[in-house]
């Protein structure tokens, strides 16, 4: 009886063993496919799957040029007008440019962009100031109003201004 006990005991294991196996090569070709699939769809491609029409496709990068900032020392602060009411606006800054130059210019012409900015803090509303997207239209003003009083400089423009501490109260 111990015998037939024992040659049963074989076919179970050989099954589970098979079973294990048929897993494992499943999970692998799962994990092949989807990396095979990630490939195509983000490279526009397999490595070595070309077009057959012989052509080199030209690739175009654009260099990175990483981007330089100065954050101006002291913030713009004003008086804003609301519902009949003064409050008060408090603006710290930095520029960003691609190039230092740009920045050299912004930090030689200060002066007037700091009296613009004041004027543009000023004359916004206090309601759409609270507001993100009223905080993003004041950046865009400010950074025309930099970028005008460059290019009345003959000076090159800077790429935004930055918001580092913003407070109205």
């Amino acid at each position: 009886m111990a015998e037939n006990n024992e040659t049963q005991a074989a076919p179970a294991k050989k099954g589970k063993l098979k079973l294990i196996i048929m897993l494992v090569v499943v999970v692998i070709l799962a994990i092949v496919l989807s990396v095979v699939g990630t490939l195509w769809f983000l490279g526009g491609g397999l490595p070595g799957m070309g077009d057959d029409s012989g052509e080199a496709q030209e690739v175009t990068e654009e260099a990175f040029t990483p981007s330089n900032y100065h954050v101006l020392d002291k913030a713009v602060v004003t008086t804003i007008q609301a519902e009949g009411r003064q409050r008060y606006g408090q603006v710290h800054l930095a520029l960003e440019s691609g190039s230092p130059e740009a920045l050299e210019a912004a930090m030689l012409h200060m002066p007037l962009i700091r009296s613009q900015l004041v004027m543009v803090l000023g004359s916004s509303d206090f309601n759409n100031l609270q507001t993100p997207e009223g905080r993003q239209a004041l950046a865009d003003r400010m950074l025309a109003t930099v970028n005008q009083v460059l290019e009345q400089e003959g000076e090159a423009p800077i790429k935004r201004v930055l918001f580092t501490n913003f407070v109205v109260q």
